[in-house]
């Protein structure tokens, strides 16, 4: 048996740079950190020698007899069965996937569940892959082979965990780990909230309307990034610098342009939780990746926050994540010693 894991994400400013649509042209940042939420694959020998898929996340499951085609291109569990036919792994196998963050939410649970399956297939054969490499691959499967619309920040932060500095060009991406202070890390930890609105959806619908809008080098959307690639690039200062306060008001900057990505980015219900977690106290905010549920990034002073999830919670019916921050990116957390053979 074993048991790999990676972590979601957290991303404050950038988001919507790393589509290859934009950065290959312009170039892109974007500053994250990971959190204590976790996806979870656990990989064991099947007796039976067929292949079999449990998600617990989507309550289906998938088998593959001995001597079939593993097919991946349609269907459910499309993703983990991608990634198998990337290692050439046929059979013999039971896998099961869970995770602690519901899908669609806008904290990476999809490219995290890539990157822990990256991470622990690729121990079973053998491979002792940097956390570059697992990203890399990651993307490979994820944006190459699959065709998702989707960027790149969410799998090197799944890969390499705690607070990173991800620059995007047409010559691929660096990660640069932020050095905090432990009083910076423990303020901002203080201070942000994650309120989860109640709905998941599909980002691909919003991510597909923002990656065409870049393709057509539409004005109101290039704009709209290149001002949130700046505000990426002030916020990292400023955090370096221990302004905590600032980098949490840019926020609110960083959501007005959000808005203008794509339709549906926001909602009647998003922007009525958000005013009214200003009207309480809340300096700035943001909805989480693509945008149009999920959870609600919110900073606030120390004092404030209570006072903010708890108007969230009874007037709107949002409910609080409490979390840490991690610093620890994908990896295996257990191995009794399995071993897969590929299949040519």
């Amino acid at each position: 048996m074993l048991i790999a894991r990676s972590p979601v994400r957290v991303s404050f400013f950038g988001g919507g740079t790393d589509l290859a649509a934009y950065y290959t042209r312009y170039g892109g940042a974007v500053l994250n950190t990971t959190i204590d939420k976790y996806v979870y694959v656990i990989l064991s020998a099947n007796r039976g020698d067929a292949l079999q898929i449990t998600s617990s996340d989507y309550r289906t499951f998938y088998r593959l007899s001995n001597g079939e085609p593993l097919l991946w291109e349609s269907g459910e569990l499309s993703l983990p069965r991608a990634v198998l036919h990337h290692f050439g792994i046929h059979e013999n196998l039971s896998m099961f996937i869970a995770s602690e963050i519901p899908p669609g939410t806008g904290l990476g649970s999809s490219s995290a569940v890539t990157v822990a399956l990256v991470k622990g297939v690729s121990a079973t054969i053998g491979l002792h892959l940097s956390p570059a490499q697992v990203a890399e691959i990651a993307c490979e499967i994820e944006i190459d082979k699959m065709g998702m619309p989707i960027g790149v920040q969410d799998q090197y932060a799944a890969a390499f965990g705690g607070f990173n500095w991800m620059e995007f060009d047409s010559e691929g991406v660096t990660v640069t780990p932020l050095q905090l202070p432990a009083e910076t890390i423990k303020r901002l930890e203080a201070s942000v909230l994650l309120m989860f609105t109640g709905s998941a959806r599909n980002s691909s619908d919003i991510l597909s309307k923002q990656q065409q809008s870049s393709k057509e080098r539409k004005p109101q959307v290039i704009e709209a990034l290149r001002a949130v690639h700046e505000l990426a690039l002030r916020a990292r200062e400023l955090l370096l610098a221990g302004q905590v306060d600032a980098f949490g008001r840019m926020l609110d900057e960083a959501w007005q342009h959000k808005k203008q990505f794509a339709s549906g980015v926001t909602n009647p219900i998003i922007d009525r939780a958000y005013e009214l977690a200003r009207q309480h106290g809340a300096l700035g905010g943001k909805i989480a990746g693509a945008g149009g549920g999920g959870f609600l990034i919110l900073y606030c002073e120390p004092d404030a926050t209570d006072r903010v999830a708890t108007a969230l919670e009874e007037e709107i019916g949002l409910r609080r994540m409490d979390y840490h921050f991690e610093t620890d990116g994908a990896r295996v957390l257990f191995n009794a010693g399995l071993r897969l053979q590929l299949v040519d």
